[in-house]
């Protein structure tokens, strides 16, 4: 006889991973200015204070992203918006030019590259890094942002990506 679905089990690696796969989370794409220029998905965003300012993010520590990024003095958070699943997939693939089309993007302040049509972005500070067992904690000062006044966010969900219930697009705007 097995067990109950609701009966407790051990938290281990695997059964926390199954267990967040229930968080619905905003999906980012982080960048950071080279040599070379960085960018990769992440679903590990969050506000951290409002009083100051700081919001953070995750990075494994083995990623072909982190030398980069753990010596980026700025970095670009970008919130995807609802039909932007390929440019997730894209951030999310190893071994290819990211930056290269069909993503288009420009240099920003700092020269961190900023992704053209997404939802919103930040344009942060790195404040500090907290290593954490195989992972960074990337705690970031907002500096300039930009939002539409219109859309919804690209979520990540169970494995794969999702929008609102009842949400649309505005008009004209394409996935990347």
């Amino acid at each position: 006889m097995s067990e109950p679905a609701d009966t407790p089990t051990d938290a281990d690696a695997d059964g926390l991973r199954t267990l967040l796969r229930h968080q619905a989370s905003t999906v980012t794409v982080v960048t950071a200015a080279g040599p070379p220029a960085v960018g990769f998905t992440a679903t590990s965003f969050t506000s951290v204070s409002l009083a100051p300012p700081i919001v953070s993010f995750c990075l494994n520590l083995g990623s072909s992203s982190w030398p980069t990024v753990s010596r980026a003095r700025h970095v670009g958070v970008h919130l995807l918006a609802h039909g932007q699943h390929e440019l997730a997939r894209r951030f999310a693939t190893s071994g290819i030019d990211r930056f290269a089309g069909p993503t288009r993007w420009q240099p920003g302040p700092e020269g961190v590259p900023l992704l053209d049509d997404t939802l919103a972005w930040l344009l942060c500070r790195v404040v500090d890094r907290v290593t954490v067992g195989d992972h960074a904690i990337v705690l970031a000062e907002p500096e300039l942002l930009r939002h539409a006044d219109v859309g919804s966010p690209l979520l990540y969900h169970r494995g794969g990506y999702a929008g609102l219930a009842g949400a649309t697009d505005p008009p004209g705007r394409r996935a990347a």
